[in-house]
């Protein structure tokens, strides 16, 4: 089959490689239709080599349908149309009971001390077989698969491997009553998003934040109120103000109910954090997984920006991914504030039972236009490089296989 799999920062390709097969009596084989390239693939892309093996397979955005089947598996047969959800979580284990199934304690990656295993995601989360490929072995076909009907295309359901339940949990970790305020900083796929489910879901004031022109213009388009992060504290448009003021005069001077940290170790305007990314690439594995894990080469700027904007008392909800265990907190500017926290992986099928329904009766998050480019597999290394550059206005894209049928 053919997939896409990493050969060394910013090199990745489509290559030939061997067919999945049923390994364990409950495995399932889909064939893939349609696969999103997630904003967190970009840290494959350049900074987490070290925990990534040459032809490693990408991607934990897929869909399609099921082509083979193991002896016991009951719950989806040949033909079925499912998605499958990022985490490999088992479904049945205490964690997963309790709807935490990116913990799932089968799948626990307990080498690096991670919770569940990831589709696609390095060593530090299972190094298990990425879904950008014409097809994948999923396992535990009884729980994990989740089935979706014929009809719509692929456009409708295929963000339930990720992004939707991604936003749905950061808004609802966010805690952002109706009728309150709440301030999303990125404005990427994940962002966005929030920003469309906190909207569903009755907030009343929903502030978005980006640097990208395509991405305000989008977000605008559907009712949040948007800042650019370009003119903010350069003397332009707002003035000498830093976004944490911007966020207060919007709301009435004490700041957002909650606030979404969208941007994780990708935000700018850090020097530092950029500098100890870059060095990464140049340092053997070894040294270079040291420095990835313990010694803080995180891009802090997005969640100083949270802590700042949001009112005391308030929510921060944090869905953007960072690494590393030694960035300084400001811990008494958010005990002073009595700041709220809450963060992880998504627990995808915590959420589905709420969001499937939306998908099924209607579009009311816009997720059949969401997507803002539709390309072949094969297409895959020029998409990856476009989406870094945030380039040709790209936002969010699918790449489809030759099973894809629209």
């Amino acid at each position: 089959m053919r997939a896409v799999t990493w050969h060394g920062k910013r090199d990745v390709r489509v290559d030939t490689v061997p067919d999945p097969a049923v390994e364990a009596p409950d495995d399932v084989i889909v064939q893939i239709t349609s696969t999103g390239i997630c904003g967190s693939d970009l840290h494959l892309y350049e900074v987490l080599g070290p925990f990534l093996d040459e032809g490693d397979i990408l991607g934990h955005e897929p869909m399609g349908r099921v082509v083979e089947v193991g002896p016991q598996v009951t719950k989806v047969s040949v033909g079925d149309r499912v998605v499958v959800p990022f985490n490999v979580s088992c479904g049945t284990c205490w964690m997963c009971g309790n709807g935490l199934y990116s913990q799932c304690e089968t799948t626990q990656v307990r080498e690096y001390g991670n919770g569940a295993s990831l589709f696609g995601y390095t060593k530090l989360y299972g190094q298990v077989p990425g879904g950008q490929a014409e097809y994948l072995r999923v396992p535990f076909g009884n729980t994990l698969p989740v089935k979706v009907p014929d009809g719509p295309s692929d456009d409708r359901f295929v963000y339930l491997s990720d992004v939707l339940p991604t936003a749905w949990q950061a808004v609802q970790y966010a805690d952002a009553a109706p009728g309150g305020s709440l301030l999303v900083l990125g404005l990427g796929p994940i962002g966005d998003m929030c920003t469309r489910v906190a909207r569903h879901l009755g907030v009343e004031q929903v502030i978005g934040v980006d640097l990208v022109p395509e991405r305000l213009e989008r977000a605008a388009a559907r009712g949040t109120t948007v800042v650019d992060l370009n003119s903010v504290g350069s003397g332009e448009d707002g003035g000498d103000q830093e976004l944490g003021d911007v966020v207060r005069d919007l709301t009435g001077g004490r700041g957002a109910d909650a606030v979404i940290d969208a941007v994780g170790m990708e935000a700018h305007g850090s020097p530092a954090g950029k500098i100890a990314h870059q060095v990464t690439g140049l340092l053997p594995d070894a040294l270079a997984a040291k420095l990835m894990t313990t010694a803080g080469t995180d891009r802090l700027g997005a969640l100083h920006s949270a802590i700042d904007a949001v009112r005391r008392g308030g929510t921060i909800s944090l869905s953007g991914v960072y690494g590393g265990m030694a960035d300084p907190m400001p811990m008494l500017t958010m005990f002073d504030k009595q700041i709220q926290l809450r963060m992880g992986q998504a627990n995808v099928h915590r959420w589905v039972p709420e969001i499937l329904p939306l998908l099924v009766d209607g579009d009311p998050l816009g997720v059949d236009d969401f997507a803002t480019h539709h390309l072949p597999l094969e297409s895959a290394s020029d998409a990856y490089a476009t989406f870094q550059e945030k380039g040709d206005g790209m936002v969010k894209t699918l790449l489809t296989t030759a099973a894809h049928t629209g």
